[in-house]
């Protein structure tokens, strides 16, 4: 009676285990994105995402911005940041016909994320949860293989189709986390 009274406890704590490794909060897809300066700016910076039960996670932390100015912030449609001034990234990422606005705009682009607002040291940081991206390649959402886009300008938040937030001075290509 012991020994079956044993084994059951040790299944069920090997059984506790394997469902509680799934619902470990540092588990599923990453990525990240490495700011590049362009349009001859001084911007750098890493934007990380992370998975979570339906939606993404989104931290950036960014330098060399205008001191106390706000940034328009998106995931453009192309990964490709080999342009001088960004423009190599495509427009914002979107599906279907959405309009540019805030991020929790029901209607908006799935890249839209609103505005980094940069402190008096020109540094700004961000944490924001998108709902329409995804890092699951099975999602039309997708954004692993787009690229983040930091603009000169802020975003108005409801100029079609970009917000008037002007020139890109800062690209990074979303890619995997290894």
């Amino acid at each position: 009676m012991k020994q079956i009274l044993l084994y059951t406890s040790i299944l069920f704590m090997s059984i506790s285990t394997v469902a509680c490794s799934t619902c470990d909060k540092n588990k599923g897809p990453r990525a990240k994105a490495k700011l590049e300066a362009k349009s001859g700016s001084k911007v750098s910076g890493k934007v990380k995402f992370k998975q979570k039960d339906g939606y993404v996670k989104v931290y950036a932390k960014v330098k060399g911005l205008k001191p106390g100015a706000k940034h328009g912030f998106h995931i453009h449609e192309k990964g490709d940041c080999s342009a001088a001034d960004g423009s190599s990234a495509g427009g914002h990422f979107m599906l279907g016909k959405q309009k540019h606005g805030a991020p929790h705009d029901m209607s908006s682009h799935v890249g839209d994320m609103g505005n980094l607002e940069a402190n008096k040291k020109g540094e700004a940081k961000l944490k924001l949860k998108l709902k329409k991206a995804s890092l699951d390649p099975n999602n039309e959402a997708y954004i692993v293989g787009r690229a983040v886009i930091v603009h000169k300008g802020t975003d108005d938040l409801k100029t079609q189709p970009t917000g008037a937030a002007g020139a890109r001075i800062a690209c990074g290509l979303i890619k995997l986390k290894d």
